[in-house]
């Protein structure tokens, strides 16, 4: 359940971060019931901005509407953007009109961050948010430092910390790795018909549960490391997949990776890579394993990978890694 206030404060502190303004032109195919699209929506409506919708999220229709309405701001999902970059025609097009580029709704790999702003030619600004805030938490202010890897900073109004994980009352250093809790105004007002959810979810003291696992710079950019639910344990050792994700998509082949678990009898679990090629791309297994040998511990390296033509995804474009699974028939 949320407020109209949260929902509209919302809007307006991502414009001000994002210098969202009248004299924008948006392009975006997030679907509007989304809490990314509806800010993307309610931001360019409530300032005069100019939106162009894309019905269903394809190459060409996006980067068409960037040049033909003269697009200033991109809003989209990683998996959008790595489509994008993988995309043949990609350098046919005038993107010239671009100022900057927003992503959110998922980590993204920095390797491929770079690469959207070495083809796109403008900022990629990072953004994090959840339908139980209405929308973002954080993000990087566009006349301020873009800390790649990075989700940024507390929206205006919002308090952002990491607490412990045992103990939600005790809040970590310096990039020590807990849980990340948002309070402010546009926390939900809970979960209609189910008290104890919101309980669960809400401390006495407002601050809400975010069920990811981060850590925060000396600065106050916040790093996501990975949702909890989605941790790999093997033989003891905690392994979170964004890691791992991370590391394999800066290999030249890579389009995509998501990283997902197998079972083990010896140790419960272990890490296996599902890589989408680019285009007439070819790398083997063992030569993946490899690179990430260069740059992971042992223990959290994949032990597997697997090459498929695409990834389980949301409506919205995020990548289900519960769903990997299935890729293994």
């Amino acid at each position: 359940m949320q407020s109209h206030r949260a929902v509209l404060l919302n809007a307006a502190m991502t414009a001000t971060m994002h210098v969202r303004t009248a004299a924008d032109t948006v392009v975006s195919a997030l679907p509007l019931p989304h809490v990314y699209g509806t800010v993307v929506m309610n931001s360019a409506l409530l300032y005069g901005g100019t939106l162009v919708l894309i019905e269903r999220f394809s190459e060409a229709e996006m980067l068409a509407a960037i040049q033909t309405y003269r697009a200033t701001l991109l809003d989209g999902v990683p998996t959008m953007y790595m489509y994008l970059l993988n995309y043949p025609e990609l350098d046919t097009y005038d993107l010239s009109s671009l100022t900057r580029c927003a992503v959110g709704g998922q980590t993204m790999p920095v390797a491929k961050m770079q690469e959207v702003e070495q083809r796109f030619g403008v900022p990629l600004i990072e953004l994090w948010g959840m339908t139980e805030i209405a929308g973002l938490g954080t993000t990087h202010p566009f006349y301020g430092i873009n800390r790649h890897g990075s989700i940024g900073m507390a929206l205006p109004y919002t308090e952002c910390r990491i607490a412990d994980s045992g103990d939600a009352t005790l809040t970590l250093g310096v990039d020590e790795v807990g849980e990340l809790m948002v309070r402010g105004p546009h926390v939900m007002q809970g979960y209609y018909g189910n008290e104890a959810a919101t309980r669960a979810t809400i401390e006495p003291d407002g601050w809400l549960h975010t069920g990811d696992v981060a850590r925060m710079d000396k600065d106050g950019y916040i790093f996501i490391v990975d949702r909890k639910k989605d941790m790999i344990i093997t033989g003891g050792y905690n392994i979170y997949p964004a890691e791992i994700e991370q590391v394999v998509a800066a290999h030249p082949a890579v389009a995509m990776v998501a990283v997902g678990s197998v079972p083990d009898e010896l140790r419960g679990e272990l890490a296996r890579a599902y890589v989408v090629l680019k285009s007439n791309a070819h790398v083997s297994e063992a030569e993946v394993i490899a690179f990430c040998r260069e740059k992971l511990a042992n223990y959290k390296l994949p032990r597997s990978v697997k090459f498929v033509a695409d990834l389980p995804k949301t409506s919205t474009g995020k990548i289900m890694r519960r769903q990997l699974k299935t890729l293994d028939g």
